[in-house]
């Protein structure tokens, strides 16, 4: 009998709304490994049950220097004395741990990039803390020989800067996913433009709470939590818009179709701040085509790629409340074109689906 492989994902978020690192997760335990996730407890943080072990952990310091130190000490100890395989660590802030006990350990690390973490939004004009994670990048890179990240942007960007040979397997959802049925309700009787995901800097949502005063019987959802939430709150009340814009807080994702296709239209609106957004492919921009949800997207290159080579939506030339207003309106007063759209979604879900994108992982767990 053939003793099954161990695998050790590590990851700084809470796990329990990460869809992509559930999604490898499970195929790597249907694939026979046994496979531990490990992350950490937030406030928010909330039980979930998988097919595979998961384990968290509470931290004195959950934000900036102290809180990588401290996860990346705690992590490297937990490794140590971990018997495993294969070491999967989830973006650069796992990175230094996982790298460092691979070497003790005689592990195969496997590196999975979910964005360009040295460009990333959060890091614009912190000069400092740019060089810090850049530095790291520059270190560990060009020394790992498996890796792979979202979109063919970021991997173009690593392997011509590093001489890497980082591959692409896109965040894409389950043509047959595992949904808990809930009694799901949005707190209105008008058309929405939803927004689900992380609440951090940079996802057009200020632009769009700015956009609902040129359009009317129009209210916007958001599902999700983040940096920024409470910043978005008071921007809300300062705009006189508590009465439209709806929070939702987070939400498991295994019910979060339930909501998705609620929505009448789905805003993926991530702005060029940073490398990082410019060559973004977010998972919601998948989401929401999977519940055939027609989408209003800004023009980075990757998104734009997509909605114009599939026709799954409309794209933006800029963020201005206007521009934003005027492209809903095209999509809710053109049925014949929102119709088309959501036809052309039915087809693009069959070649945006995890089934297929998933067997990439083969090349990596063997």
């Amino acid at each position: 009998m053939i003793e099954k492989k161990n695998i050790f994902v590590a990851v700084t978020n809470d796990i329990s709304t990460d869809q992509r690192v559930h999604k490898i997760s499970s195929y790597l335990v249907h694939k026979g490994f046994n496979t531990l996730v490990y992350g950490r407890v937030l406030p928010s943080t909330f039980q979930v049950e998988r097919t595979y072990a998961i384990q968290r952990k509470k931290h004195l310091f959950n934000n900036n220097f102290l809180f990588y130190a401290e996860y990346n000490f705690r992590l490297f100890f937990t490794l140590l004395f971990y018997k495993c395989d294969y070491i999967l660590a989830n973006d650069l802030d796992t990175l230094p741990a996982c790298f460092v006990a691979s070497k003790f350990k005689k592990a195969t690390l496997i590196y999975d990039s979910h964005e360009l973490f040295s460009e990333g939004p959060e890091l614009q004009g912190r000069a400092f803390v740019k060089g810090f994670w850049r530095k790291l990048e520059d270190f560990f890179l060009p020394r790992i020989k498996n890796s792979y990240t979202v979109s063919q942007s970021i991997a173009d960007f690593y392997n011509n800067k590093y001489k890497t040979n980082m591959g692409v397997i896109r965040n894409v959802p389950l043509l047959e996913r595992e949904i808990v049925a809930v009694d799901a309700k949005f707190p209105t009787n008008h058309k929405t433009v939803l927004y689900q995901g992380v609440l951090n800097p940079g996802r057009g949502i200020k632009p769009m709470i700015k956009a609902l005063h040129l359009l009317e019987n129009v209210d916007l959802v958001i599902i999700g939590y983040g940096k920024v939430e409470a910043e978005l709150i008071q921007f809300v009340k300062e705009e006189l818009l508590e009465n439209r814009v709806h929070f939702l807080g987070r939400i498991p994702h295994e019910e979060l179709p339930n909501y998705t296709k609620l929505a009448t239209i789905g805003m993926v609106l991530e702005e060029p701040l940073g490398l990082s957004f410019e060559f973004s492919l977010p998972n919601k921009l998948f989401d929401y085509i999977h519940a055939e949800l027609p989408i209003i997207c800004g023009s980075l290159p990757e998104i734009k790629r997509v909605v114009k080579e599939h026709n799954v939506g409309v794209v933006v030339k800029d963020y201005a409340p206007e521009t934003i207003a005027k492209a809903i309106k095209e999509l809710l007063n053109n049925k014949e074109l929102y119709d088309k759209i959501k036809f052309h979604q039915q087809k693009a879900k069959n070649l945006f689906c995890w089934e297929q994108e998933q067997e990439q992982l083969d090349n990596y767990f063997k």
